[in-house]
């Protein structure tokens, strides 16, 4: 475990993970987020994530880890994650690589973050899997229905175009901002449909006869 004692409240704890897959953008500012908003950050990375953030960003995984509160290595099946007893609001896996959705759906975990993952299908707590992948071949999909089934929310990270995106920043903030609200928590860098945007068509429409 990393450092400290757990300080929180229990319904302000957040799991993290992030898998191998393209993406890692996603988990990195979901940290950020939950810093932001007061939320406890739990996170697991696989190695294959410690690759990927080297291909993909300039930090180090040690630089990642310590934007959360906690970090645990992949192999620590004793972390408190592990176990269904130590209570969370949910679990979000961003991105979540096929591998990883695979492992989840059949049970058979084998790291940290899988295990994490299968607490939460069975605790019946909130699991998003933001998976990065396409096209989708039938097993990909069948393994997605298996987890929806479940009880998990498959959210592939897709562009909310209209939000007016203008950098790669603000496309990642939507979905790191939707991926939060199915737990409950609102950041307030979200754009909302009819709230942030298209206020002015709204107010035009009721004018109308």
């Amino acid at each position: 475990m990393a450092r400290g004692n757990l300080r929180k409240g229990k319904d302000e704890r957040l799991v993290i993970g992030l898998s191998g897959a393209s993406g890692v953008a996603y988990g990195i500012r979901l940290l950020e987020a939950a810093r932001d908003l007061g939320i406890e950050s739990h996170l697991v990375m696989t190695r294959p994530a410690e690759m990927t953030i080297g291909y993909e960003t300039d930090l180090t995984p040690k630089q990642v880890a310590a934007k959360a509160d906690y970090a645990y290595a992949a192999h620590d099946i004793a972390a408190p994650i592990a176990s269904g007893s130590f209570r969370t609001r949910g679990m979000i896996v961003a991105p979540c690589s096929v591998r990883s959705m695979s492992e989840i759906a059949t049970g058979v975990t084998t790291s940290l973050l899988t295990r994490a993952a299968d607490v939460m299908l069975k605790e019946r707590r909130p699991l998003v899997l933001m998976v990065r992948e396409t096209p989708l071949h039938l097993g990909h999909l069948r393994t997605m229905a298996q987890l929806a089934e479940m009880g998990a929310i498959i959210m592939p990270p897709v562009p909310s175009f209209y939000a007016a995106p203008k950098t790669l920043e603000d496309i990642v903030d939507q979905m790191v901002g939707r991926a939060l609200d199915f737990l409950g928590f609102e950041w307030p860098d979200v754009k909302r449909w009819g709230e942030d945007i298209a206020k002015s068509r709204r107010r035009g429409n009721k004018s109308k006869p």
